[in-house]
Parts: C-alpha cells; structure tokens; sequence
C-alpha cells in the first residue's frame, strides 16, 4: 500500500483541518497515512481520537518526533529548542527515508518544520496548507520547502514573498463533510431541547476562553428568554457553568433549562451546529470554517494582539467584510453591547422572516465553497499519478 505522511500539531487548529483532509483522501483510495506529531503534547491524543483512527487504524497511524517552539521573540528557551528542532529533523529525515513517502502534507504549527526540511532535502514533494488570514511562522519557514501552498484565503498570496506566490493556491479551508449534512433533529435529541426558543451556540474551544465565558455569564439573564443557550465552556471551566446554572435555578428557574452547559462537543458537533440560529464564538480558523459550512452567522470575539499574533482578529475582519460575522472586540466585549446587538440582528421578533440573518447565513455558506476537503484530496491525488 502507498504512503503518504501528514505533519502538523500543537494545537487541534494545526490537526483537525489535516484529518479532515487525510478522511476525504482514504474515501477515495487506498493508501497508508502516517502523521508525524510532536511525541509530547495533545498531538497524539487528537490524531488516535478521530474517527478515521477510530474505524481504520490500519490506514492512519501516529509517529512522535521531537519538536522545538518556533519563537519570534527572545528566550532562553530557544536555545534549548534549536537542539529539539534539529533531533525532529534527523527522527524525521530516517522516518521518510524508510517509508518512502509519495508526498508530505503540512497543516502547520511548530512541528511540522522538520518534516518539511528533511522531506524537501529527501526531494520528496512537500504540500504545506495555512487555515489563517495571514500565514504563521511554521508557514512562512514551510513555503520555502514546498511545492505547493495551499490557503484559505486568496488574500494570503500577498503576505508570502513574491518568488513563492506562483505556487499559492486558494482551495479554502478543509473542515469534515458531516459539517455540511449536519441534522437539526439529532442536535435537538442531543441536547433534550423541548423550547421553541433559537439556539445560541457559545463556542469558546475545547480549553474554553474566559472572556468569552464572562460575557455570557454577565449576559445570562436576558439571553435565557430569548434563546436556548448552548455554551462549550471548555473542560477546566465546568464549575463556572455550574454556578451560572445555579445562579438562574435561584433567580430564575422557570428558564434554566434554556441554559446548557458542555466541556467539548464532539461528534454531536455538526448536529448542533446544523441546529443553532447563532453562532458566538472566537475566530480560530477551524470555528469560523466549520460554521461556515454549517451556513450559520457569527458574532465574533476575537483573541486580541496581546494574547496572540493577531490572526483571529483578521480572520474575523474578512468575515465581517463578507458578510458572515459581526465583531465584538476590545472594549465592545460588554454584555451591554452584545445585548444590543442580538436585538439588531432581530432575535426579539420573528427570526424566520429576518432579512439580515438570512444574509449573513447565506454569505458564511457562500464562504465554505466547494468542500475544500475534498478538493485539496484530489489535489493530492495527481501525486500518486505523478508517482506511477
């Protein structure tokens, strides 16, 4: 059976766009995926939980390599990482070289740097992909490896130097199909929702994010008579969405069931998402693209520069342009302002009949395109042709 590798880790957003694609290309033929991950880290974790792993571990398999944080600043921790870097390269370079893969294909992030080097060193074609507005650094080190750059945004071409921009292609962001065939009446059994009430569907990751979860907290006591609020607050946050629930039960119990709280939402995720009115949410690009193939608009809360590159503040800027989102940020994240917003977007009258959802619903399904899953598959599949 051929080979082919796959990189990238650090967090689920460098992983989950990855098996996405890895699921789309074993669909279609038969091949043997091997993922190369950091040996320490959620990596493995993640890949040996999808269900690809699930329903055929003898087509994915996990491989751990070394790996060194890429810093743009100075620590004394870079050095340290330079030797973790180079020992990912050799554990790399001798992994390549016994599996003789067809290609390599790199989500990103810090550990996907040494398989793109030792492959490129090895001529072994490399394919990198970047999910983000503009492209992180493991990126930017990556292009100068590949053969081609596959983004999510055609914009992302003017962030790369002029000699690599002939090999960008614009394919979007690959999420897993289900997200486009979620079913409403799943999510509503999951969930046991018995109102009539529209969903709001709080997505703050799977670690959660604190100020996203605040704003809701602050927010409680309007949303839950005019919404079933459904809130991933992430699992080291459970506790907080146990004392919003006992905070209505005392104040209000007569619409605490409109309230549900979830560590992580899983494979129930599409359902949910197929059944939600609204989407609030950071601009992580696997949240933003996975709701767009849901078709849902967006209230967008982004990391700010402080607490990140800046990467989900673009993300959610070309949403907004589009059409798709609209944006709390800095000091707007108030529970005031995002009250007043709800009702702007018309969630106290008739929603059926709300023009301006009905927008920007049909302006995020416009932005997931054509299953870029299955596109950038095919994609890969001419290098098997290539390989004959």
């Amino acid at each position: 059976m051929k080979c082919v590798v796959f990189t990238g880790g650090g967090t689920g957003g460098h992983i989950f766009p990855g098996l996405a694609v890895a699921e789309a290309l074993s669909s279609s033929l038969e091949c043997r995926i091997v993922w190369l991950g950091s040996a320490k880290g959620v990596d493995r974790k993640i890949v040996e939980s999808s269900e690809l792993y699930s329903a055929s571990p003898s087509v994915l398999e996990f491989m751990g390599i070394p790996a060194g944080k890429l810093r743009r600043y100075f620590s004394f921790q870079n050095f340290i990482d330079v030797f973790k870097v180079a020992a990912g390269f050799i554990k790399s370079f001798f992994i390549l070289l016994k599996l003789k893969p067809i290609f390599v294909f790199s989500k990103g992030g810090f550990v996907s740097v040494p398989p793109c080097a030792a492959a490129k060193f090895l001529k072994i074609p490399v394919i990198t992909h970047e999910c983000d507005f503009s492209p992180g650094l493991a990126t930017r080190i990556n292009s100068k490896f590949a053969n081609h750059i596959l983004v999510s945004y055609q914009e992302t071409a003017e962030f790369l130097p002029a000699s690599l921009r002939s090999k960008v292609i614009c394919t979007g962001n690959p999420v897993r199909l289900s997200f486009y065939s979620g079913r409403s009446e799943k999510g509503l059994s999951f969930l046991n929702i018995k109102s009539d009430l529209p969903v709001l569907f709080v997505l703050g990751g799977s670690l959660g994010a604190r100020q996203l979860n605040d704003l809701i907290s602050d927010s409680i006591e309007y949303l839950v008579k005019h919404f079933v609020v459904v809130h991933q607050i992430g699992e080291a946050n459970m506790d907080q969405g146990q004392k919003i629930k006992e905070g209505l039960l005392s104040s209000s119990p007569e619409f605490a069931e409109n309230y549900k709280s979830y560590p992580f939402i899983k494979k129930e995720m599409a359902d949910v998402l197929s059944l939600s009115s609204i989407v609030v949410s950071r601009a992580g690009a696997n949240t933003v693209w996975e709701s767009a193939a849901a078709g849902k608009p967006m209230i967008l809360v982004p990391l700010e520069k402080g607490s990140s590159r800046g990467d989900q503040i673009e993300n959610a800027e070309f949403f907004k342009k589009k059409g798709a989102a609209e944006i709390l940020l800095g000091e707007d994240v108030r529970p005031d302002i995002f009250i007043r917003l709800l009702r702007e977007l018309g969630f106290e009258e008739n929603i059926s009949g709300n023009e301006r959802l009905k927008n920007m619903a049909s302006a995020s399904a416009a932005l997931a395109g054509e299953k870029p899953a299955i596109v950038i598959a095919d994609f890969l599949k001419n290098f098997f042709t290539v390989k004959d």
